[in-house]
């Protein structure tokens, strides 16, 4: 049902999935990995910073699901960033998600200090084939510009965030051509434009909510899109977004909301 994506090295990326961070502690994150593997996610979208990978790597094996069938991804987080402390913090992740590999490791926020040591750490653990691809999180047009001189890897996938209101297409035309698969996080903006009325009125006219045309927008976009949530009636509502296509006249409408809302930095005033 979910289509797949094939990054720059060959490997295939389901286009949508789970977003795991949870900003409001107490949830039962095993649960809730658990009953998206059931409905059929099968791209795992966590982070060192998030403090679950354990809860995600036990459900992981709760499920039954074979390794192979899982495409999980993490982050190595800023405070652990430069080239011996990335690679230490990888293995942790490792022990932590109780598996001897992940299928996308990325650099979480591109730390001035440390990013370059950090992507050669992350080259190093490729060339080990601890990981399937590497990527960057969270990078805009200067840091990239940045990397080229001292990296012949390109990266697989860059993440931020991303919706019709933190809407950059310079940054998606800047990604595309270089090969680099864009990932938008928080495409459902935390709930906070659920009501805005040109919204709404776009869902009134497919029959479906809200928050299924943003992902569906994210996904139109060419991006891979892990909306979150820990219920099990929303996880299946969010996979409900591919019996439908929004318009080119609808998207060209959409892609004019940009008004820079964000739940997270924005990587070009970031450090």
């Amino acid at each position: 049902m979910i289509p797949h994506i094939t990054l720059n090295n060959g490997v295939e990326m389901p286009q949508l999935g789970l977003g795991i961070y949870d900003p409001e502690p107490g949830h039962d994150i095993r649960q809730a990995v658990l009953h998206a593997l059931e409905l059929g996610y099968r791209l795992l979208d966590t982070a060192t910073i998030y403090q679950n990978e354990r809860e995600v790597g036990q459900a992981m094996r709760d499920s039954g699901l074979p390794r192979q069938e899982i495409f999980l991804t993490t982050k190595v987080w800023n405070d652990d960033q430069g080239y011996e402390n990335t690679l230490r913090a990888f293995d942790k992740s490792l022990q932590s998600l109780q598996t001897d590999y992940v299928d996308l490791y990325l650099i979480h926020w591109p730390v001035k200090e440390h990013r370059l040591q950090t992507w050669k750490a992350l080259e190093q653990i490729y060339a080990e084939k601890r990981v399937r691809a590497i990527g960057v999180s969270n990078y805009y047009i200067p840091q990239l510009e940045e990397l080229w001189p001292h990296t012949d890897i390109v990266p697989a996938v860059n993440q931020f965030e991303l919706s019709p209101y933190c809407h950059l297409p310079e940054q998606l035309a800047y990604c595309k051509a270089r090969g680099i698969q864009v990932e938008g996080y928080a495409p459902l903006v935390r709930g906070w434009k659920s009501e805005d009325p040109r919204l709404v009125q776009i869902a009134q006219k497919y029959g479906k909510s809200t928050f299924q045309v943003l992902i569906r927008w994210s996904l139109e976009q060419g991006a891979v899109t892990i909306p979150k949530s820990v219920t099990k009636s929303r996880l299946a509502a969010n996979l409900d977004v591919f019996d439908f296509e929004i318009s080119p006249e609808d998207m060209t409408v959409m892609n004019t909301w940009h008004d820079d809302t964000r739940v997270a930095w924005n990587p070009l005033s970031f450090g």
